[in-house]
């Protein structure tokens, strides 16, 4: 029998005096820690309970079981959305060529798709294969700062679904400081997704536990490390040809990147 795991504290929509625990029942295949979560909501004396259909698996993040991370690159290379932590926040993970996963991640997140969404890659030759053309500035920034908290925002290849764009054509690429995340594209054969894991305007989620209260019924997979310690969204620079833009200050400060061109944009 797994032992109970329960989860405390206020959700989305619900005030701090509700109670609540998630407890997991049996779900096949077994895996340590794995199972389905029943989430239970006290109002008082009238409680409501509802299965959620989500699987979490505690992996590790120093040393990804990898068992556990061939398990979920099958859900995305079938199509399917998985979450799992980066260096900063849990992210949505699926197959970026995948027209119908992609379309489940905006669907996921509630979130307009005129919205592009990050790309995570394990290199930046990788990442290469995902321009249309290579800055300089790109490169210089890639070197410096991956793997890291800093999101490179270029022209897309034509390769890559314009939906993935949010119909811009550019692309916003990530290198994440996670074991996982690397396990994860090394298992699916590709780059993967990488959009914050929670509802579009609601904050973004660090541990399991906040996932499961915002999406624990919209999907199937959660990879569950612990609290990723993030506080700050990678930081996001824009590139067009030699200028750029910072477009959001994140984990990556302003000035830590004014200093790689010395001190000028």
């Amino acid at each position: 029998m797994r032992s109970v795991a329960r989860y405390q504290g206020s959700s989305v929509g619900h005030s701090r005096s509700h109670a609540r625990s998630v407890t997991p029942c049996i779900r096949a295949p077994c895996f340590s820690g794995s199972g389905c979560y029943n989430l239970r909501l006290n109002h008082g004396a009238t409680r409501r309970e509802r299965t959620l259909p989500v699987e979490i698996l505690k992996i590790s993040s120093e040393a990804p079981e990898r068992q556990l991370v061939d398990y979920a690159a099958s859900f995305i290379q079938r199509g399917r959305v998985v979450a799992a932590p980066t260096d900063t926040f849990y992210g949505l993970c699926a197959d970026p060529f995948n027209l119908s996963a992609v379309e489940a991640v905006f669907q996921v997140k509630r979130r307009p798709d005129t919205q592009a969404l990050p790309i995570l890659v394990n290199s930046i030759e990788q990442a290469i294969t995902l321009l249309r053309d290579v800055p300089d500035v790109f490169l210089t920034l890639a070197h410096k700062f991956w793997p890291g908290a800093l999101t490179l925002v270029v022209e897309a290849t034509h390769r890559l679904p314009l939906k993935v764009t949010g119909h811009q054509g550019r692309v916003a690429l990530r290198w994440a400081d996670s074991r996982i995340v690397t396990a994860l594209i090394d298992s699916v054969g590709g780059p993967i997704t990488g959009t914050s894991a929670n509802l579009s305007g609601h904050p973004s989620c660090s541990n399991a536990e906040q996932l499961v209260l915002q999406l624990g019924n919209r999907l199937p997979l959660i990879l569950d490390s612990g609290d990723t310690g993030g506080t700050l969204a990678s930081t996001i620079v824009r590139i067009d040809n030699d200028s750029w833009t910072i477009a959001r200050e994140g984990a990556v400060p302003n000035s830590e990147i004014h200093k790689v061109f010395g001190g000028k944009d």
